[in-house]
């Protein structure tokens, strides 16, 4: 190869390949680090204490850690089974040229994952509350018993649930839309003059051909719930009782209020393989090209 050539190629990619190594690579790295030593977040990282895969035992020994893990499983399939078939459906619906003002509902689901998820949260506490909160002001409207919501055992992670699915929701509709619109009116033609209905169509055309989108989706939903951390930092501090607490919030919770940054390094490494794990056996079921 032609060394000026060379030399210019290693330039251009110096700055992204640089930035990743700073901000993704080196990070990861420390956290390994990190998680085989024994070290608390008050002194300096010249008296970490080498301890080997102990912290990695010790959390596997923790009840609290274990059910954090199960919850963050938990919230990350009830996630995807709410929102893949809603994001679909909803999308198909307003992907139809014949509805009227879908320009709007687009912009309009689109709104709240702009919003930082902060304020969301916040907002959304209001709205749970049992005392004096909107939703409990409309079943009592109805005649219908209130609920405890976020102070619930057996609601807590589903109002989080909800609250995700109506923040996130229009992020998945674009991106089914846009699935859509890449789909060649050629097939619905072709399988009209052959007689197919409507669900033949949705079922045997546009389903199969939205592969790559959903796919996408899938991955990328996973992701994101398996990291979830704002709500649960905002309304309920991984309660009540842990059945809220998940992996990311007790990382938090053991590296700055117990100041043990070896557990929870040990802790945020293992997030970061299960986060690892499911995407590369995603994309090897989806056998995509990403």
């Amino acid at each position: 190869m032609n060394k000026p050539r060379t030399l210019t190629t290693l330039g251009f990619l110096s700055p992204g390949v640089g930035l990743l190594a700073v901000f993704i690579i080196f990070p990861i790295l420390l956290t390994a680090w990190v998680s085989l030593n024994h070290w608390s977040m008050m002194t300096p990282l010249s008296e970490m204490n080498y301890v080997g895969f102990e912290n990695y035992a010790r959390i596997f020994d923790q009840e609290t850690f274990k059910k954090a893990l199960l919850n963050t499983f938990s919230y990350s399939i009830a996630n995807l089974i709410v929102m893949i078939p809603l994001s679909l459906m909803i999308g198909l619906l307003l992907y139809q040229a014949a509805l009227k003002g879908k320009a709007l509902v687009r912009t309009l689901l689109f709104l709240p994952y702009i919003i930082p998820s902060v304020a969301v949260a916040i907002v959304w506490g209001y709205l749970y509350s049992p005392m004096y909160g909107p939703f409990n002001e409309i079943l009592s409207f109805f005649h219908l018993p209130t609920q405890e919501w976020l102070g619930s055992l057996d609601q807590a992670m589903m109002s989080l649930v909800i609250l995700n699915v109506w923040q996130t929701l229009g992020y998945y509709v674009v991106i089914v839309i846009a699935g859509l619109t890449e789909i060649s009116q050629d097939y619905y033609e072709a399988a009209s003059i052959d007689g197919a209905n409507a669900f033949q169509k949705l079922f045997h055309i546009t389903i199969p051909l939205l592969k790559r989108s959903m796919s996408f989706i899938v991955i990328i939903m996973t992701i994101n719930t398996l990291q979830v951390f704002d709500p649960i930092y905002v309304l309920t501090q991984g309660g009540p009782a842990n059945s809220t607490n998940v992996v990311s919030f007790h990382m938090y919770d053991t590296a700055f209020n117990f100041g043990n940054a070896g557990q929870a390094s040990a802790m945020a490494f293992i997030l970061y393989l299960v986060v690892l794990f499911f995407t590369i056996l995603q994309l090897r079921l989806f056998k995509t090209d990403y």
